[in-house]
């Protein structure tokens, strides 16, 4: 008796729960209400949120599709959640048609999910479950191969939901490197040579250094003309004198060893802010700032203001080569920190696949890195590889390779 009362609430909440996507018109601010009672990061007395700057899909927009859909509950319709996701071609193979020959990368139509919401006083209702399903069902339509998302590894909550009731499967753990942006300058050495490229340039380096990498956006001439992509940036050896190419064609040919990177500014599209942190914590910090500002030459390492609301640099297209490309590498990253110090940044941030040997080169502050963020994937369709579509291929049961590009409008 007690099982079948059980079964029957759960039924009746499943038909108070509705599902229809965001109206822009009507919905931002209780969208904007809902965020605020959801607690972003890790659970316990400090959290992380995120100020969507007035619009609920800034995280979205960018993206060649995308969509916004809200939960609501109960006859008066109170809007108890929300998912976003978006949907593009990225590398997920190679393949090589004759021995000694340059792969060829596979793509597929990736959709990632981010932004899942249940308000805290209607969980458990299988409102989670209905998001889920509603937004692979658009995935589905609009020619989605796979879906993916990314979560905290020891989030049971999220695990339970997405592998246990949805079939998805771990599948990568990339390292996410945060470092804080200082007071102080960074010192640029004058060993390296760091030239700024054009659009084209930097699209025709990455296809030739990256092009073969998992998740490499088939569009990435339109990642790299973003407004909020600030450039991309060569190091290479002052020794070793790169003679700049035409726009197209460009690469670092004739240098042993070289770097690249790419600026995103993410504080124009979302701000951050850390809470319920001890005030021994907030004194400590501003301490460092004050002894930091006062004795510039010190390079005191000074923790910034992170407990009002604040901006972050993300740095994408990481990648090196030669025996001195990680020392390249720490070149580029100090150069970019203090481009993020004048775009008013307080943190600046990179994502790398979890076997990547650059770890080692990009300063990052284990207190604000998560060394192993955990990606899991789930197959939607039965031919997942357009371009070889004569065999069948399945991206998610694949092997980690040692490069991931890390898309910023995903971040």
């Amino acid at each position: 008796m007690a099982a079948d009362c059980l079964t029957d609430g759960k039924e009746r909440s499943q038909k108070l729960i509705y599902i229809r996507e965001f109206d822009a018109e009507k919905d931002v601010e209780k969208v904007e209400v809902l965020e605020r009672r959801c607690e972003v990061g890790p659970s316990g007395s400090v959290a992380l949120y995120t100020d969507l700057l007035g619009d609920p899909v800034c995280r979205i927009r960018h993206s060649p599709a995308y969509i916004m859909l809200v939960a609501e509950y109960g006859a008066e319709r109170e809007m108890v959640g929300l998912i976003r996701g978006s949907i593009k071609a990225v590398v997920c193979g190679n393949k090589q048609l004759q021995p000694g020959e340059k792969q060829i990368p596979l793509f597929a139509n990736a959709a990632y999910i981010l932004g899942l919401r249940v308000s805290p006083t209607h969980r458990r209702l299988g409102i989670g479950l209905r998001l889920v399903r509603a937004v692979e069902e658009w995935f589905r339509t609009n020619g989605a191969d796979y879906a993916y998302m990314a979560t905290e590894k020891d989030n049971e909550a999220c695990l339970k939901l997405f592998v246990e009731k949805c079939g998805f499967a771990k599948f990568r753990t990339p390292a996410i490197l945060v470092h804080p942006v200082h007071s102080h300058s960074k010192r640029i050495s004058n060993r390296a040579n760091i030239l700024k490229l054009d659009v084209a340039e930097a699209e025709s380096l990455y296809r030739e250094c990256m092009g073969t990498a998992e998740f490499f956006p088939k569009d990435i001439d339109a990642v790299l003309g973003n407004r909020l992509s600030l450039g991309t940036w060569v190091a290479v050896l002052r020794a070793e004198q790169w003679q700049r190419p035409g726009s197209y064609g460009a690469s670092p040919g004739g240098c042993t060893s070289w770097a690249v990177i790419s600026l995103w500014n993410t504080s124009e599209v979302f701000k951050m802010n850390v809470m319920g942190v001890r005030m021994a914590t907030r004194v400590y910090a501003a301490t460092s700032r004050f002894l930091d500002r006062a004795l510039p030459w010190c390079t005191i390492p000074s923790v910034p203001d992170v407990f009002r609301s604040f901006g972050m640099a993300f740095l994408y297209g990481v990648h090196a080569e030669g025996p001195r490309g990680g020392e390249l590498m720490n070149h580029l990253y100090r150069f970019t920190h203090n481009l993020a110090k004048e775009k008013g940044c307080r943190l600046i941030a990179t994502e790398v696949a979890g076997c990547d040997p650059l770890k080692n080169h990009i300063p990052h502050w284990d207190c604000f890195s998560c060394p192993e963020d955990l990606w899991c994937i789930k197959k939607l369709t039965h031919t997942s590889c357009r371009a070889e579509e004569e065999e069948e291929y399945d991206w998610s049961k694949s092997a980690p390779g040692v490069r991931l590009f890390v898309d910023p409008r995903e971040f």
